[in-house]
């Protein structure tokens, strides 16, 4: 299976990007709706809610999936190997991992991506369990995602196929800290195992296309209805009579 280097590092998870945004969006909404219905805070309160967010990450696909290729423009043999995580799951991805390693450079590529609403400057952090942190920076963004990747030894790619949890330390636009949990069970199998049939992984992604279609569809569905039970709750009552004059 032929494909470009440069090429992966978007297009390779293009197609999470309006998985991420959808639940990016879902999720502005709701925080929105909570703001507007509890009453604004204290004064003293901001300082205590500075707190570190944690997220746990649940992963969407039942494995790690390895694709290999060849790069005819660098003349390089590219695998990469890559899974997509939810905050549940029964959601739509939110934040995709994949490592990158090309034969013959002692460099691996951890490329992420990520959901919008993140402070870009500070870039990312990332360990292994509680084990040495490793930087990375964002590439580029898209309306609805946005690229980061840090480029590491193998000693790193060792800790994560031992670990137990990937975390991933970035800033929100309140300049919080917003940690994920992304959990490493399979990646070191995966990564030092074959890689999938080109037709296996055309078949499964056509499989994925057909389900989140159903979810979307499901979803707009749910929308609709709640969007006319709510017209008729505020319009349904019939307007007031007009008295008539006596005659």
């Amino acid at each position: 299976m032929a494909f470009s280097l440069k090429r992966l590092g978007f297009a390779g998870l293009t197609g999470l990007l309006v998985l991420a945004s959808a639940q990016v969006f879902t999720d502005g909404q709701a925080l929105a709706a909570s703001k507007k219905a509890k009453p604004a805070p204290a004064a003293q309160q901001p300082a205590a809610q500075a707190g570190v967010v944690r997220v746990e990450l649940t992963p969407t696909q039942t494995s790690w999936t390895k694709v290999c290729g060849h790069d005819k423009a660098a003349n390089k043999d590219i695998c990469y190997t890559t899974r997509d995580f939810s905050a549940q799951a029964d959601k739509p991805p939110v934040l995709a991992v994949a490592v990158y390693e090309i034969k013959g450079d002692d460099t691996r590529i951890v490329r992420l991506l990520m959901p919008v609403g993140l402070m870009l400057r500070p870039g990312f952090r990332f360990w292994v369990d509680k084990g040495q942190t490793y930087d990375g920076a964002f590439e580029i963004c898209f309306p609805n995602g946005c690229f980061a990747e840090a480029r590491v030894r193998g000693p790193a790619i060792d800790q994560m196929k031992k670990g137990t949890v990937l975390n991933i330390a970035v800033r929100n636009q309140v300049n919080n800290e917003v940690s994920f949990g992304v959990p490493l069970a399979g990646f070191g199998k995966a990564y030092d195992g074959p890689a999938v049939d080109p037709k296996v992984l055309a078949a499964q992604q056509k499989k994925l296309q057909e389900e989140l279609q159903k979810r979307a569809e499901a979803e707009r569905k749910k929308l609709e209805a709640e969007k006319q039970a709510g017209s008729s709750a505020t319009g349904g009552a019939a307007p007031p009579v007009a008295p008539q004059k006596a005659k």
